[in-house]
């Protein structure tokens, strides 16, 4: 996992980029657009095709801008094909000794540094640094611009979620039916990875093995040892910050988790630490999950809504399992039901498979499919990488002939998996908003059908009572009315519970506009926000 991208170039080159990097970040914000770029690396005198494939290496995350460590690799990646490289991903992997290559040739680029230097020196007694000292690469129009400026795809979604998805989600309660009010630190977040399973399947080693060491609170036994959730992040330094703390902090995006409790956030806390891995990826370790009703009424909170919670902020969902541990509990089963909606986000692990030989194994894929496909209701076989994922070497001999490098293949799978998180991040933004706004529209569609269906003013208790009690009945109307996919309704029962403690005809009736504004966001809005920063040599 150290593969992930890091500067590797000497000082003096480095020296170098930061002078080109400041001249050509017109907003001074750290980041390269497109705009700038596509200027910018014109100078070298690559041709259009090798500038495209430059883009996409360095731009991997697909977000539109270069931040400085991009730009070093895009201008290395430049000096490369002006040597007569030929540009692929694959070329990051290879015996490029990136430490010592020299800095590409930018045609102009020094006389326009010199010029740019000239204008900002003291002239008799005062300085000429003022709206005349406009960066030279860019014209006057493409100048210093506000800090409200959209320079990424995501600040474009943030602008565009405040002025035109947040009204319609407060106007109709979204935030208290479905998942609470976006805050800039949701759409700032690292990319985050939970891991789910029972006790004992190697969560916290998994967590531990992909680090390389342990982390703050981590602890590692056979019985249940982790009881609690916890965020293991980027820090300055190694230390555990308590749950009440991690969720009022404006620059963390836990504030949702208020809802839950304070029972909640007592078995909630952020581990830190500084490692380059969490630099790119947040983990999310999660209590073992134990089997019969027991353990459900032993929590003083929802369990299952919090890993519903932090399911919707993932990217990624691993569930893990143990050969000797395939039941899948009441509460399991409860929890994975929870994981609805983001299938395509989930992973299954065999965790620890090296425990058994190849008879039992084969035996043991087959009971975990079997199992797997009654609690997840899907026609589509599931993924299941096979490991063991821990600081051990896999065992000589275990498995047949084939096992061991079964399993290094099948880890190498899931650790690809794992890498490409940060590069699918910004698409994964996307996705989330776009599902987030349709489920906006039709929570709206549904309330505004309710409201309309209430008296104005006689009988309301009795009506109330009706709906509510035909509430599969009116979803079905309203999908009818307006053309809506089944599949994006709510859970019935959970909405019933939900709505049970609202008197309806308190609800706004259904504001068209409001819609309209949400349809023109998804079929106008977010294509050309998408067209505006892609790659600029398409």
């Amino acid at each position: 996992m150290n593969d992930f991208m890091e500067i590797r170039c000497s000082q003096e080159h480095q020296k170098i980029y930061q002078t080109w990097f400041a001249f050509v970040d017109s907003d001074g914000d750290g980041r390269l657009t497109a705009n700038d770029a596509s200027k910018f690396f014109s100078m070298s005198n690559l041709p259009r095709p090798d500038l495209k494939q430059m883009w996409a290496i360095a731009d991997s995350k697909r977000q539109g801008f270069l931040e400085f460590k991009e730009f070093v690799l895009a201008m290395q990646l430049v000096s490369l094909a002006q040597a007569g490289h030929t540009l692929t991903r694959d070329i990051l992997n290879t015996e490029v000794d990136f430490e010592n290559l020299p800095p590409p040739t930018m045609e102009g680029l020094d006389k326009l540094l010199a010029k740019k230097k000239r204008l900002s020196e003291p002239e008799n007694g005062s300085q000429r640094q003022s709206s005349s000292s406009v960066n030279l690469f860019h014209s006057s129009k493409s100048s210093k611009m506000s800090g409200a400026s959209v320079t990424s795809i995501i600040d474009g979604l943030k602008r565009l979620y405040m002025k035109k998805l947040k009204p319609l989600e407060d106007t109709y309660q979204f935030n208290n039916f479905v998942s609470p009010s976006l805050t800039n630190s949701d759409f700032d977040a690292k990319p985050m990875v939970m891991l789910l399973g029972q006790y004992s399947t190697g969560k916290t080693t998994f967590i531990k093995h992909l680090l390389g060491t342990t982390y703050p609170g981590a602890h590692i036994g056979p019985e249940p040892t982790t009881d609690r959730f916890v965020v293991v992040m980027n820090g300055a330094d190694e230390r555990s910050v308590p749950g009440n703390t991690v969720a009022v902090q404006a620059d963390m995006p836990f504030n949702g988790l208020t809802t839950f409790g304070t029972a909640f956030l007592s078995k909630f806390e952020c581990s830190q630490l500084p490692h380059p891995l969490l630099e790119n990826i947040t983990f999310v370790d999660t209590p073992g999950v134990l089997s019969g009703e027991k353990q459900r009424t032993q929590r003083s909170y929802d369990f299952t809504g919090v890993t519903s919670w932090f399911a919707s902020k993932c990217d990624l969902i691993l569930l893990l399992f143990d050969p000797h541990k395939l039941d899948i509990s009441d509460e399991f089963k409860r929890v994975i039901e929870s994981l609805r909606g983001h299938d395509d986000k989930i992973r299954v692990v065999l965790n620890k498979a090296d425990q058994i030989d190849t008879q039992q194994l084969m035996r043991v894929y087959g009971a975990l499919m079997w199992s797997l496909g009654k609690v997840l209701n899907t026609p589509e076989v599931m993924r299941v990488y096979i490991g063991s994922f821990n600081d051990k070497p896999i065992r000589e001999g275990v498995g047949g002939p084939m096992g061991k490098e079964l399993f290094e293949k099948e880890q190498e799978d899931l650790l690809s998996d794992l890498k490409d998180i940060p590069k699918k991040a910004c698409d994964r933004r996307i996705n989330e908003f776009v599902k987030r706004a349709r489920a906006a529209k039709i929570h709206a569609y549904i309330i505004g059908h309710l409201r309309n269906e209430m008296p104005t003013m006689i009988g309301k208790a009795k009506t109330q009572k009706r709906l509510i009690d035909d509430l599969g009945d009116e979803f079905a109307k309203v999908q009818r009315e307006h053309h809506l996919p089944a599949g994006d309704f709510p859970d019935v029962e959970h909405f019933r519970e939900l709505l049970s403690g609202y008197s309806i005809d308190r609800f706004e009736r259904l504001k068209p506009k409001m819609i309209q504004s949400v349809d023109d966001m998804l079929a106008h809005d977010i294509p050309q926000l998408l067209q505006k920063f892609r790659n600029p040599y398409d």
